[in-house]
C-alpha cells in the first residue's frame, strides 16, 4: 500500500473514532457486562439493615418500656412485728405480732406527670429515630453519588487512552511519511504515560466509594456492586421560605428539641409535686398471747415543707426551671442553624443549576467543536501535536467537571432533604 493511502486510511479511521462521540456521558462499554443498580432498592436496604438505625430502634422499644414503670405505684411493703419476746429469743413465744401490709401514696397528679415525662422522652427517642433514617437516607445517596462519579471517572478515563492511542498513531505515521515531527511523537507517549498514572488513583477512589456505601448498607466492605444509574437531574423550584416553614415544622431534630422542652415543663410540675406530703397506709393484723386477737392500721404523711427539709425541694423546681430553659435555648439555636443550612443549601443547588445548564449548552458543545476542528487542522496541517493536545485535555477536564456538577447537585439535593426532613 502506498504511504499515502496508508496515512489516509489511518485517519479516516481516527477522525472516525474521535468525531463520534457518545450522545450521553453516561454510556460506557462496561455497563453491559455489569450489573445496574438503583438508589431505591439501596435505600430500602440500609432502613433496614443498617445497625445505627437497628440501635436507634431498640432505644425507642427500651424507652416505650418506660412508661408502665413510670406511672406504678412503689412496691407495698409486708411487716412482722414482735412484742416481748423472752430473754432467750423464742420467737414462737412471742407475747404480740403484728402482721401488716404497707402502701405509699404520692400526693395526687404525681404518676400522671411522671408518665407524662417518660412519654416525652420516648418521643424524643422516636424522633431521634427519624433522623437517623434521614441521616442514613442522605449518606446512601450521598454514597451512591460518589460511586457513580468513581465509574463515569473510570470510564472517561479509558476513553482518553484510546484517544490518546489514536493520537500517538496519527503522529507516528506523519513522521513517517515526513510530515510530523519526532517531537510530536514524544508529546504524545508522554501524554499517554502521564494519563496511565490516574488510573490507580481512579480505582482507589472507586474501591473506596464502594466500601464506604457497602458499610452504610451493613455489607462487607469489598462485597461487588454494580453499576451506579445515573441521576435524573430533575430540576425544581426551591422557595426558600416555603422550604425554611417545612423544615421547622418537620425536621426530626426540631421536633425533638420541642419534645424536650414539653419534658421539662413537665418535670418543673414533678418537682412542685414533691413539695406535697405523700400519704403512707398501713393495715395491720394483732395475734395477742393471752387476749383477743385484732386489726389496726397505720396513716402516715411526709412533711416535705418543714423548714429543714424544703429547701432541698425548692432546690428542685428551681434546677428543673434551668433546665427548661437550656431547651428552649437549644430549641431556638437549632432553629436558627436550620434557617441558616435551607438557605446555603437552596444557594447551593441553585448555583450549581446553573452551571450544569451552561455546561449543556456552552461549555461542553464548545469543546467538543473546538477538539474537532483540532484534529481536522492537525490532519490537514493547519494546527501542530500541541493544538490538538490542549484541545483534547480541555474536551476531557470540562467532561470530569460536568460529572463532578451534577453529583456535586445531587449530593446538595441529598442534604437539603436531611435538613427539611422529607423527599423533595
Amino acid at each position: 500500500m502506498q504511504p499515502g493511502k496508508r496515512y489516509f486510511g489511518q485517519w479516516l479511521l481516527l477522525s472516525s473514532l474521535l468525531l463520534g462521540f457518545p450522545s450521553s456521558l453516561w454510556a460506557g462499554d462496561q455497563s453491559a457486562s455489569k450489573e445496574i443498580i438503583q438508589l431505591g432498592p439501596l435505600v430500602e436496604e440500609a432502613l433496614q439493615h443498617n445497625p445505627e438505625l437497628v440501635a436507634e430502634q431498640a432505644q425507642v422499644n427500651a424507652m416505650q418500656e418506660r412508661i408502665p414503670q413510670s406511672n406504678a405505684l412503689d412496691d407495698p411493703e409486708f411487716t412482722v412485728r414482735l412484742w416481748n419476746t423472752p430473754n432467750s429469743l423464742d420467737v414462737t413465744r412471742s407475747d404480740r405480732t403484728i402482721y401488716g401490709l404497707a402502701q405509699q401514696f404520692p400526693f395526687p397528679g404525681t404518676l400522671s406527670q411522671q408518665e407524662h415525662i417518660a412519654e416525652k422522652v420516648m418521643e424524643q427517642a422516636k424522633q431521634r429515630l427519624a433522623g437517623k433514617k434521614r441521616e442514613i437516607i442522605a449518606a446512601v445517596k450521598v454514597a451512591y453519588y460518589e460511586l457513580f462519579y468513581a465509574h463515569q471517572a473510570i470510564e472517561i478515563h479509558h476513553q482518553e487512552v484510546t484517544r490518546l492511542k489514536q493520537f500517538f498513531e496519527a503522529a507516528t505515521a506523519k513522521f513517517r511519511v515526513g510530515k510530523g515531527t519526532q517531537v510530536d511523537v514524544l508529546k504524545a507517549q508522554v501524554e499517554q504515560s502521564k494519563w496511565f498514572q490516574h488510573l490507580p488513583i481512579l480505582e482507589q477512589q472507586q474501591e473506596t466509594a464502594r466500601a464506604h456505601l457497602n458499610t452504610i448498607l451493613n455489607r462487607e466492605p469489598l462485597a461487588p456492586l454494580g453499576l451506579p444509574v445515573a441521576p435524573v437531574g430533575e430540576s425544581r423550584a426551591l422557595p426558600l421560605e416555603h422550604l425554611q416553614k417545612q423544615a421547622l415544622q418537620q425536621r426530626p431534630e426540631i421536633l425533638e428539641s420541642a419534645l424536650a422542652v414539653e419534658q421539662f415543663d413537665s418535670t418543673i410540675k414533678l418537682a412542685k409535686l414533691q413539695t406535697y406530703p405523700h400519704l403512707r397506709v398501713e393495715v395491720q393484723r394483732w395475734q395477742n398471747r393471752n387476749a383477743d386477737d385484732g386489726f389496726g392500721g397505720i396513716a402516715s404523711i411526709n412533711l416535705p415543707f418543714s423548714f429543714w427539709t424544703k429547701p432541698k425541694y425548692d432546690a428542685g423546681v428551681r434546677e428543673a426551671m434551668a433546665h427548661r430553659e437550656v431547651a428552649q435555648f437549644k430549641k431556638r439555636t437549632l432553629e436558627n442553624q436550620t434557617r441558616f443550612q435551607v438557605q446555603d443549601l437552596v444557594a447551593q443547588i441553585q448555583a450549581k443549576r446553573k452551571i450544569l445548564d451552561l455546561y449543556k449548552t456552552t461549555v461542553l458543545p464548545q469543546a467538543k467543536l473546538t477538539l474537532k476542528a483540532a484534529i481536522a487542522g492537525y490532519r490537514t496541517d493547519r494546527n501542530d501535536f500541541l493544538d490538538l493536545i490542549a484541545a483534547d485535555r480541555a474536551w476531557l477536564t470540562y467532561q470530569l467537571e460536568f460529572v463532578r456538577t451534577v453529583v456535586d447537585w445531587e449530593q446538595v439535593r441529598a442534604k437539603l432533604e436531611q435538613v427539611v426532613g422529607t423527599e423533595l
